[in-house]
C-alpha cells in the first residue's frame, strides 16, 4: 500500500481532489466532525482543559470557534487533544485498507503533526488566492479571524510545494483536475 498525502491551502480543493484519485480516503477533517459529535470522552478532555466554552455534548463547533478566537493558546490545546484521536483513527484506517494499492490522506496538518512518512507520495494542490478567498466566502460559516489563526498554525505554502513530488494546478474544473490525477497515477504505476 501506497500512501498519498494531499497538501494544500484551506480552501484549495484537497478534499475534492483526494475523493479524484478513487481510492480509499482518509478526511481528518470528516473524522474532527464525527469525534465532535460522538465521542463523549473528547468532550469531556476538551471541558477539563477549557470549561468556559464547552457546556454541552454533541460539541458545537460555534463553540470550538469561539474558544480559539479567544485565546491563541487555546488552539494549540484543542489541537492537542483531537490530534491524538484523529491519528487513532487514520491508524485504524491503514490497517483496514492494507491491501489496497493505494491509500490518500486528506489531513490538513500531515506535514505539521509530523503524521507523513518518509516514502509518502506527497501532492500538493495550488490554487490562486483569490479564488481560495472567492471559495471560503460563499461557506456558510467563514470567518477570517478564524481561516488567519489555522493559516498560522501551517508550515509555508512554498515548503510544502518544494516536498511534494506533485504539484495539481487547481482551477475548480473536474477536467483539469482529472488530468493531473490520472499523469500521478500513470506515474506511479
Amino acid at each position: 500500500m501506497k500512501r498519498i498525502g494531499i497538501l494544500g491551502n484551506i480552501g484549495s480543493g484537497k478534499s475534492y481532489v483526494a475523493r479524484c484519485f478513487g481510492y480509499p480516503v482518509f478526511n481528518a477533517d470528516n473524522e474532527v466532525s464525527n469525534l465532535y459529535k460522538k465521542n463523549k470522552r473528547i468532550y469531556y478532555k476538551l471541558k477539563k482543559i477549557l470549561p468556559k466554552y464547552f457546556v454541552r455534548f454533541p460539541i458545537n463547533k460555534s463553540d470550538v470557534s469561539k474558544a480559539i478566537l479567544d485565546k491563541d493558546q487555546n488552539l494549540k490545546k484543542i489541537v492537542k487533544i483531537v490530534h491524538f484521536e484523529v491519528k487513532k483513527k487514520m491508524l485504524l484506517f491503514l490497517k483496514k485498507n492494507k491491501r489496497k494499492k493505494f491509500v490518500i490522506l486528506d489531513i490538513p496538518l500531515l506535514l505539521e503533526n509530523k503524521i507523513n512518512k518518509k516514502n509518502d507520495i506527497l501532492v500538493f494542490v495550488d490554487t490562486k488566492k483569490k479564488e481560495i478567498l472567492k471559495k471560503l466566502k460563499k461557506r456558510e460559516n467563514f470567518n477570517q479571524k478564524l481561516f488567519n489563526k489555522f493559516k498560522d498554525i501551517q508550515l509555508p505554502l512554498d515548503y510544502k510545494m518544494k516536498k511534494s513530488q506533485f504539484v495539481i494546478k487547481n482551477d475548480f474544473t473536474k477536467t483539469t483536475v482529472m488530468g493531473y490525477v490520472q499523469d500521478i497515477l500513470k506515474n506511479l504505476k
